[in-house]
């Protein structure tokens, strides 16, 4: 046994001062730059295309062989163009979804309400952040109750700490809205306050278009041979998304080009996955088509959101992280993430009736040891996600200690997991 673990830990210092350079921070920030140059990340759009593009190129160049997964979902609102106008200042918009069908596109001049008799008019409406990233019964209940007045739009703002337009994950089972509910930034509350003293009329103009079967795909590469480890990040989300996906996507890169160059003795499969932020339907589908069965697979590792984001206060950047990160993981990975995330800033997380985010579905599927982490950052989910929430410096300790809990893992085996 001891002459095994003394091969296992020769296989693994072969190459690994030649892959040392990918863990560098200014490695990590160029493909978070490069994720950035994509544009806009929803699923179904041109950025969500190149972004798997490229995923794929660079794992096929590590090695890898590599495969695409045709994900295709049911339906996807696609925005042209959308602006709330009032006194001759237009405030960028976007519809909250999913947007009634037959006013995918519409044009709409009243006077906004908060109370009273509010129908026909625009009725103003505020939904204070409650620190999450799905829609949930709380949301549904407060714009029933709106609707319910017979208003002919909902212009709503949702507090967050950008003062931005911000979005809640959805799913495809979700109805749309009965009227359209445009959401614009909390930064832009006074000009609407001004508009409901005064009676002037407010004008939505809104340009966009339902697509249905949008197809889009995950990427899938696998390399090695040995016990499975499954390696996950989403690629898609609201808008820009940089430093909510960029960075995840970043260290699982830099995780691939590392185990590859160094030849590490397992089974790997990388899974980029496609359609988050309406469902999680690229790992919905991976996990019923092509993961490894969890009996087969020895852990799975997850790169979530902000997982690598600068923490604001008094409204200037730190250059300490974002106080909510979170390592996720099973039971079984305490002591393993413990010992190889001691340097990293974040709170645990443990896992044993449910996870966050994708891994929600991992733990649920019944893959036994898992570890990830994901978080929220100041423009989370918002169009002010872009490359100045991250940096290199605090990109590279959060993707060497994730090469080192997988390098463990690929070291002891079972035994990482106790």
């Amino acid at each position: 046994m001891r002459l095994i673990f003394i091969a296992t830990m020769a296989v693994l210092m072969v190459g690994q001062a030649a892959a040392e350079d990918v863990l560098s921070g200014a490695s990590l920030y160029a493909d978070v730059a490069r994720y950035a140059s994509f544009g806009l990340h929803r699923f179904g759009s041109p950025g969500d295309r190149a972004t798997a593009g490229w995923i794929a190129a660079e794992l096929k160049t590590a090695g890898f062989e590599v495969r695409s997964q045709p994900v295709v979902l049911g339906r996807q609102y696609v925005v042209e163009q959308a602006s709330a106008e009032v006194a001759g200042t237009s405030v960028e918009a976007t519809p909250f979804w999913w947007p009634p069908v037959d006013k995918a596109s519409f044009h709409l001049a009243t006077p906004l309400a908060r109370d009273g008799d509010v129908a026909g008019k625009i009725l103003l409406l505020d939904l204070p952040f409650d620190r999450g990233a799905y829609l949930g019964p709380a949301h549904r209940a407060a714009i029933a109750e709106a609707v319910a007045k017979r208003p002919a739009a909902i212009l709503l703002t949702i507090g967050n700490p950008a003062n931005d337009r911000f979005a809640y994950n959805v799913t495809q089972e979700d109805a749309p809205w009965p009227v359209p509910v445009i959401v614009v930034g909390a930064k832009a509350r006074g000009t609407f306050e001004r508009a409901l003293a005064s009676g002037a009329p407010v004008t939505l103009d809104v340009k966009g278009h339902y697509e249905r079967d949008v197809a889009s795909r995950n990427v899938i590469a696998e390399i090695g041979a040995g016990p499975t480890i499954v390696v996950s990040t989403p690629m898609t989300g609201w808008y820009t998304c940089v430093c909510e996906r960029g960075p995840g996507i970043a260290n699982f890169l830099a995780l691939a080009r590392t185990l590859a160059a160094e030849k590490w003795p397992a089974h790997f499969v990388f899974i980029a996955t496609a359609g988050h932020e309406i469902g999680h339907g690229g790992m919905e589908l991976f996990l019923k088509n092509g993961a490894p069965a969890p009996k087969e697979t020895l852990a799975w590792i997850h790169f979530g959101s902000s997982n690598a984001c600068y923490a604001f206060a008094e409204g200037a950047r730190t250059d300490r992280p974002e106080e909510e990160r979170y390592l996720v993981l099973s039971k079984s990975a305490v002591a393993l993430t413990d010992e190889a995330f001691a340097k990293v800033d974040a709170k645990r997380l443990v896992t044993e009736k449910q996870a966050v985010g994708e891994l929600r579905d991992v733990h649920a599927a019944g893959y036994a040891n898992f570890l990830g982490m994901a978080g929220r950052h100041r423009t989370f989910h918002t169009p002010l996600d872009d490359l100045a929430a991250t940096g290199p410096e605090i990109l590279e300790p959060v993707a060497r200690a994730f090469v080192q809990a997988a390098r463990k893992i690929v070291e002891r085996g079972n035994a990482a997991f106790r």
